[in-house]
């Protein structure tokens, strides 16, 4: 009996992998990506069946905000400040500038002034001082909201601010901040802050949300003033690890170009609470702060355009003389390398540079197998050592600059719900130039002879993590 109901089990949990691997085939995913999880389904079939359940399924089609109301909160800013031709922007990088309005109604906002910090305790000292300025408005948006001593000062800024009068809303990510305690949240909504998390990772849903996470890390305050970059709101981002510094990147903004910033919240806000806000208000009339244009363009899973990999792709395209980029994680799809090959192999220069350690081993792995092709056509690599580097900086040529949430990886590009500045300046290229060539200091530049010296049991590794790159 014990036999015969062990082969009846046997005999379910194959036909189960093999529908699963039906359905996987049957959804015209890229290539690479399905054969990645045939692999795993194939050959680790039990937790590849519930790491597909978790991570696998394809739910990008459902609708979490219908195309009338994107569009209204997205359009909202291009009300009363003017036409693209109105702006300076750098001549080199109109089409970029086109694809990005064309793609998804994004305007070119001038007015500008950008400051970049490269250590959070200068960025956190800034947005407690512009917290305790606030008049009208707060507005944050963050994957990681921890409640460590950061976070508690924050939340107890906030706090002091609404009981002010000042409206506060709160979007958190229910995964990134799932080690927050509840308890953190519910002082804030006592306080009278609206706080809700974005896609709740909360079982049963669990297996169709866990994959897609919003990653965004924003504020906005008065319609005004606006941070974004890769600092999320916790200790570590100050402290460190015991073995070296977090070496992150975020900027401060102020001007019409904030503006973006409040649409990309605001749709994420409606997707939170259901509730609809496109008060003038939200959106005033500024004053110029400066002479810098930028466009602010998010992405996400449940729309079929990729705002943010299309305009990188461009960007690269683009170029004329260098590509700098600095990125935690290194997993790019076939078209982004393809790219930065040609551009090296035309001459341009190319930089990449990565995190020599890692916070996640296995991604790690993964971005080390794409090095050596880099290294073949020409781009320079650099393996940043003083600590972890958690940047997300991109500079094309002197004239162009990329800061906001994304990794150049496909998990950023395709599942997760991302924002990105698109900053035309010389002033600022340059500023983010310096930070590139001062992080230089404390890389060491790979060689090809080098990098094949390394034992070939740990180039099987990296490779062999390379075929499952589309998941991780």
């Amino acid at each position: 009996m014990n036999s015969a109901l062990m082969l009846i089990l046997e005999i379910l949990y194959a036909l189960t992998i093999i529908s699963v691997v039906i359905v996987v085939i049957s959804e015209n995913r890229n290539p690479i990506k399905t054969l990645s999880w045939v692999m795993v389904l194939v050959f680790l079939p039990f937790v590849g069946l519930v790491w597909y359940l978790i991570f696998g399924q394809d739910f990008t089609k459902k609708q979490f905000i219908t195309k009338r109301m994107y569009s209204k909160l997205k359009k909202r800013p291009l009300d009363e400040i003017g036409t693209l031709e109105e702006f300076v922007y750098p001549e080199e990088h109109v089409s970029l500038i086109r694809l990005l309005k064309n793609l998804d109604h994004t305007p070119l906002l001038g007015g500008n002034d950008v400051r970049f910090y490269t250590n959070a305790v200068d960025k956190f000292e800034d947005l407690l001082r512009d917290i305790e300025q606030a008049r009208q408005h707060i507005h944050v948006e963050y994957y990681v909201f921890g409640d460590d001593k950061i976070g508690i000062k924050v939340r107890d800024a906030l706090i002091k601010k609404s009981l002010e009068g000042v409206e506060v809303r709160i979007i958190y990510d229910g995964f990134g901040s799932r080690k927050t305690k509840k308890a953190f949240f519910e002082e804030l909504r006592k306080a009278g802050i609206e706080a809700e998390p974005f896609l709740k990772a909360a079982l049963p849903k669990i297996t169709s949300r866990l994959n897609y996470r919003n990653h965004r890390k924003i504020i906005v305050i008065d319609g005004q003033i606006g941070y974004v970059g890769g600092m999320n709101i916790a200790d570590r981002y100050i402290e460190g690890f015991k073995w070296g510094i977090w070496r992150d990147t975020h900027a401060r903004i102020e001007g019409k170009g904030v503006q973006g910033l409040q649409s990309i919240f605001l749709i994420d806000w409606f997707v939170v609470s259901q509730t609809l806000i496109t008060s003038r208000k939200y959106f005033p009339e500024l004053p110029g702060f400066g002479n810098i244009c930028m466009q602010t363009v998010n992405s996400g899973p449940f729309r079929e355009e990729r705002e943010i990999s299309h305009g990188i792709l461009q960007a690269i395209y683009d170029a004329q003389k260098s590509i700098f980029i600095q990125t935690p994680y290194f997993i790019p799809p076939e078209s982004m390398i393809e790219a930065l090959q040609a551009a090296a192999i035309r001459g341009l220069d190319v930089r990449l540079m990565i995190s020599k350690k890692s916070d996640v081993p296995l991604v790690q792995l993964a971005s080390r197998s794409f090095v050596k092709e880099m290294l073949e056509s020409g781009v320079k690599v650099y393996m940043y050592e003083k600590g972890f580097l958690h940047s997300k900086l991109m500079v094309f040529d002197d004239s162009l600059t990329l800061i906001g949430s994304v990794n150049f990886d496909s998990r950023s590009f395709e599942h997760n719900f991302e924002v990105e500045a698109f900053i035309y300046d010389h002033e600022v290229a340059e500023k983010a130039i310096d930070i590139f060539v001062e992080d230089q200091r404390f890389s060491q530049i790979i060689s090809l002879r080098e990098w094949m010296k390394r034992p070939k049991r740990l180039r099987f590794v990296e490779s062999l993590m390379r075929l499952f790159a589309p998941l991780l």
